[in-house]
């Protein structure tokens, strides 16, 4: 990051300039990443931020290509960037297995990215499926720990092909991880004043989950200020379609907060605006940004593929980066365009194109100038 006299003061700033490693990916990808990067350069440039953008054509196509997902040097590119704005990874003939181990879980593990944070909040002009719920009503957000758990290498397969064949696939749970990924959760509720929440199945899971608990409870005795309770996943998933408005923040292991997460982004209308921030909280490593949808080959290079998802991911970047102000204008811009209702893309039930979608949010957003 470059700064000009005044530099970078408090959550707000001016004249400030990120370096930001862009990775379109696959599919529509390449289409929504360029409409989020102009709604980033207009909020940006009514709050003095400047963007300095490096792109990198990786993901599946260029696996096609080179028999990597990146290269071999990729993690040392992107190590001196301020953040990482990611598009889509997929692409027909590349298995998901593939795309997630070649690129997304290395740049999170050797980044230490280890917080994934989704916003489950249901926007205006957005129906839910589920029966009297209003925007405003659900407004909550999950950790899901990002870098151990159950995602992790340790295990394997043995007798392949035979009567015997095994698969064992091991679950890793470090206190190391466990609290800080809680630590984190804990200081998030505390800033919002509400309750954390905590995943478990520690009825059913002997080892892990009971430990889990065990480093919630006593995280919590250090935090008297935070109300907390415990779930069994089972009964939070039913919790979160039953009675979501009860909810403020949900820390949960790395397969528990994938499952939950999507549920939540499912609730609240639709998987295809919403969006991620893999987070190195401490800022030594570059975090990364995404939407939770996929590269959806089949539209790719229609130019109609939602770029809202993509959008919402700029504003938690711009609001990890410091520029909260400027995050809360793409926010409310992204709302008043879905309040509206008259600039949508075919998933909403519209017609407007991704630029067309685009250049609506940029219109709402505020005339500011530093």
């Amino acid at each position: 990051m470059t700064a000009g006299t005044t530099g970078l003061t408090g959550g707000t700033t001016a004249h400030v300039t990120h370096r930001l490693a862009v990775l379109p990916g696959d599919g529509i990808g390449r289409e929504v990443v360029p409409a989020a990067q102009r709604v980033l350069e207009a909020v940006g440039a009514g709050h003095g931020v400047a963007f300095d953008w490096t792109g990198f054509d990786w993901g599946c196509e260029y696996y096609t290509r080179t028999g990597r997902m990146m290269p071999v040097d990729g993690l040392d590119q992107l190590r001196p960037f301020d953040a990482i704005f990611l598009g889509a990874v997929g692409y027909p003939g590349v298995p998901d297995h593939v795309s997630l181990w070649g690129l997304l879980i290395p740049i999170r593990r050797t980044f230490q990215q280890y917080v994934n944070l989704r916003p489950i909040r249901l926007l205006p002009g957005i129906e839910s499926p589920l029966r009297g719920v209003e925007p405003g009503d659900v407004d909550f957000l999950v950790v899901r720990e990002n870098n151990e758990g159950e995602y992790s290498e340790v295990g394997g397969r043995h007798y392949r092909g035979t009567p015997q064949e095994t698969a064992v696939q091991e679950a890793v749970f470090t206190r190391f991880g466990v609290e800080r990924v809680m630590r984190y959760s804990f200081e998030l509720a505390r800033s919002r004043g509400g309750r954390l929440d905590s995943a478990t199945k520690s009825n059913g899971i002997v080892h892990t989950m009971p430990f889990w608990d065990e480093v919630f409870r006593e995280l919590g005795s250090q935090h008297p200020d935070v109300p907390t309770r415990e779930y069994h996943i089972d009964a939070l998933a039913a919790m979160f379609v039953l009675d979501p408005r009860r909810f403020d923040v949900v820390v949960a292991s790395n397969l528990f907060g994938d499952v939950l997460t999507d549920l939540g982004a499912a609730i609240v209308g639709s998987i295809g605006i919403a969006p991620s921030a893999n987070l190195n909280p401490s800022g030594e490593y570059p975090s990364m940004f995404e939407p939770v949808h996929g590269s959806a080959p089949d539209i790719a290079g229609r130019g109609i593929a939602n770029p809202l998802g993509q959008i919402w991911s700029g504003a938690m970047m711009l609001d990890h980066l410091g520029h909260t102000a400027a995050a809360a204008d793409v926010l409310a811009a992204m709302e008043q365009v879905l309040g509206d209702g008259s600039v949508r893309t075919a998933d909403l039930g519209g017609t407007a194109t991704t630029e067309a979608v685009a250049d609506a949010v940029i219109d709402a957003l505020p005339d500011r100038h530093p």
